[in-house]
């Protein structure tokens, strides 16, 4: 069975959202963040947070200001469409880096994002997210070298190539 264009514009916009809460969060993209969600989408990361979606964003964005580095990167992202609707399955690793007096800690979380979608008046959203923490390390580290070129704020150097809100999502 072959997928329809539609099909594949509706995977194309998921998985954009997918990446574009991963560029949220890692550089502290408010505005970004929530035009991923549905205005009454409910976000559950258990032992961490449970409520609006957007609010989980202002949350990991307030909690994770004072983090030196922080990546996101996802892999095996599974979607299943139905009509308007659509559920997906996407596997994350996030690290993170910090300073505490002289030493430096990174922070690995392997996680899964368990995710309800809905197309409304065009738009794809997240309707619900579970965010299921498989397993987690802090461990100290010695970086190879000074990191200072990434920025984790709209001066970061990718914003000179990528818009600031993605096109459509001027909510």
């Amino acid at each position: 069975m072959t997928d329809t264009l539609q099909d594949l514009a509706a995977r194309q916009a998921i998985t954009d959202h997918i990446h574009r809460y991963c560029r949220s969060v890692d550089r502290l993209d408010i505005p970004l963040g929530h035009s991923i969600w549905h205005d009454d989408g409910i976000a559950e990361y258990p032992g961490y947070y449970q409520g609006p979606g957007k609010g989980v964003i202002d949350l990991i964005c307030q909690n994770h200001q004072g983090l030196l580095h922080h990546t996101h990167q996802v892999t095996n992202i599974l979607i299943q469409l139905q009509g308007r609707s659509a559920g997906s399955e996407t596997y994350c690793i996030a690290t993170l880096r910090m300073q505490k007096g002289d030493k430096t800690l990174q922070m690995m979380v392997w996680s899964r994002y368990v995710d309800h979608w809905s197309c409304r008046d065009g738009h794809w959203g997240l309707d619900k997210r579970i965010a299921i923490r498989e397993f987690d390390e802090i461990r100290e580290v010695t970086p190879m070298m000074q990191h200072d070129l990434a920025r984790r704020d709209r001066s970061d150097p990718s914003y000179g190539v990528l818009p600031v809100q993605p096109e459509g999502n001027e909510k």
